[in-house]
C-alpha cells in the first residue's frame, strides 16, 4: 500500500549497499522504522526531507511487516539550529528523550505537535535553552498520564497549605509530601528519589505543565534553579518511563 504522512526524522542507521533504516516520528502511524535509499547528503528534494532538524512530508510503501520511504519533501526545515552547537545539542536530546518513550507504531498527536512546537521556539531562543528542555520533558509527563501530584499530599491526600506546606517532592511516590508526613519519612544520605521543595518547584512545574511552550520564549530559570529541575525530571523520567541514560546527555553542560 502507497500512503504518506508528516513526520520528523529521529535518527538514521547506515544499512548494506548504500540503504538506510530510519525511525521516523510520523504524524499518522507514530514511531515508525522505515527503510530507504535516500540519502541525506543528496542534492534533490527528497534528500533534503531527510536531513535532522527538518519537518517533512514522507511518501511510504507500506505492507504487513514494514515500511519503505519511497520520497519526501520539505514542509519545514529548523536548519538554523545546526548553526548553533548549544540548539543543536540541546535539539539531539529532545529527539532522543523522544525516541525513548514513544511505543512503535501508536498514533501520538500530543506529542508530535509539542515537538514541533519545541523546534520552532528552540530555533528563536536566544539563551536559556535548558528551560525550553525542561518545559518539553514536563509537559510529556503530562501528555504521558504521569505527571506528579503537585496540590496535594501524595502520603494522606491533604491539601497542602501554609499551615500544612509541602516540605518534599518523592519520586517514588510521585509527588509532593506535606509536612505532617515528611517528618515521618525515612531518608538517605544519597538518596536520589526525595528533594526538598526549597526554590519554588511546585510553581514551576505547575506552569510548565499549564502553558504553551510559545509562552517561554523570553523565559529563562536561573541557573541553579535549572540544574536542580533538571536532575528531579531525569530521575523522575527514568523511574516511570524506564529511561536509561542518553547518549546526548554527555553532551550537555547542564545535565
Amino acid at each position: 500500500m502507497i500512503t504518506d504522512t508528516e513526520g520528523i526524522i529521529l535518527r538514521q542507521v547506515k544499512t548494506a549497499y548504500g540503504r538506510r533504516m530510519v525511525l521516523l516520528f510520523s504524524k499518522k502511524y507514530g514511531k515508525i522504522s522505515a527503510g530507504t535509499s535516500i540519502s541525506e547528503r543528496g542534492k534533490n528534494k527528497s534528500a533534503l526531507a531527510m536531513r535532522p532538524f527538518t519537518y517533512g512530508r514522507y511518501e511510504l510503501f507500506k505492507n504487513r511487516e514494514s515500511y519503505n520511504i519511497n520520497g519526501a519533501q520539505v514542509l519545514k526545515s529548523y536548519y538554523r539550529l545546526g548553526e548553533d552547537v548549544d540548539k543543536y545539542m540541546y535539539s539531539a536530546y529532545i529527539l532522543e528523550f523522544t525516541e525513548k518513550i514513544l511505543p512503535e507504531e501508536q498514533p501520538a498527536q500530543a506529542m508530535f505537535n509539542l515537538i514541533l512546537d519545541f523546534l520552532q521556539m528552540m530555533e528563536k531562543r536566544q539563551k536559556g535553552h535548558g528551560t525550553l528542555v525542561l518545559a518539553y520533558e514536563v509537559k510529556t509527563l503530562k501528555i504521558m498520564g504521569i505527571m506528579p501530584q503537585l496540590d496535594e499530599c501524595v502520603l494522606c491526600g491533604s491539601p497542602c497549605t501554609k499551615e500544612n506546606p509541602s516540605v518534599r517532592f518523592s519520586i517514588k511516590d510521585g509527588g509532593i509530601v506535606c509536612q505532617n508526613c515528611g517528618h515521618n519519612l525515612e531518608i538517605s544520605a544519597n538518596d536520589t528519589l526525595i528533594y526538598p521543595v526549597n526554590f519554588g518547584i511546585v510553581d514551576i512545574l505547575k506552569y510548565f505543565a499549564g502553558h504553551s511552550l510559545k509562552k517561554f520564549e523570553n523565559l529563562a530559570l536561573d541557573e541553579g534553579v535549572c540544574k536542580r529541575l533538571q536532575r528531579l525530571i531525569k530521575h523522575y523520567a527514568a523511574y516511570y518511563l524506564d529511561i536509561g541514560e542518553l547518549k546526548s546527555e554527555s553532551f550537555l553542560t547542564e545535565y
